[in-house]
């Protein structure tokens, strides 16, 4: 099974210095049954779309979670990541009772598992911190938070392959 595991700048140092990584919770998104009833079009590659840009916005709750951690953000600038790996299908679990596609993940990712990372150009840090800080309230239906939200979600991500983040993190 494919999966979406929300990630930031620091946790992608960890796989590459570790060669693997726990996401956080378990927590991670996919193309699910459940998802795929919700929409009533859409092939695989838009509902893998939709899987990526959940797991976006779950990055923005791990950035602003690491931001109260360290005040400085560790020195590394505010992006989002989204690492996107294969994993056994008895190894995910989906998680309807979260959202359509949340599925829990057992264990370690490794990273031969990992195909490939999306991450924010340095253009996109602006909206990213600025949705940082209002995340929380996005969540909680506050409007103009969730338009700081989406102007941060209106960024791409850029694709990197695996073998290419040990050189984006050293030029980080």
């Amino acid at each position: 099974m494919r999966v979406y595991i929300p990630a930031t700048l620091a946790m992608l140092q960890q796989l590459v210095a570790d060669g693997a990584l726990q996401p956080r919770s378990g927590t991670a998104f996919a193309v699910t049954p459940t998802l795929r009833e919700s929409y009533a079009e859409g092939d695989d590659e838009e509902l893998a779309e939709v899987a990526l840009g959940e797991a976006a916005l779950a990055s923005l709750r791990l950035l602003a979670a690491e931001s109260g951690e360290e005040p400085d953000g560790g020195g590394l600038p505010l992006r989002r990541a989204v690492l996107v790996a294969d994993v056994p299908d008895d190894g995910a679990k989906p998680r309807p009772d979260l959202d359509d596609a949340v599925v829990r993940v057992a264990g370690r990712v490794d990273i031969g598992q990992v195909v490939a990372a999306y991450v924010d150009n340095a253009a996109a840090e602006p909206a990213v911190k600025a949705a940082v800080d209002v995340v929380d309230a996005a969540d909680l239906g506050d409007e103009d938070a969730e338009f700081v939200v989406g102007d941060a979600q209106d960024h791409d991500l850029a694709w990197y392959a695996t073998q290419e983040l040990p050189f984006l993190l050293e030029l980080l």
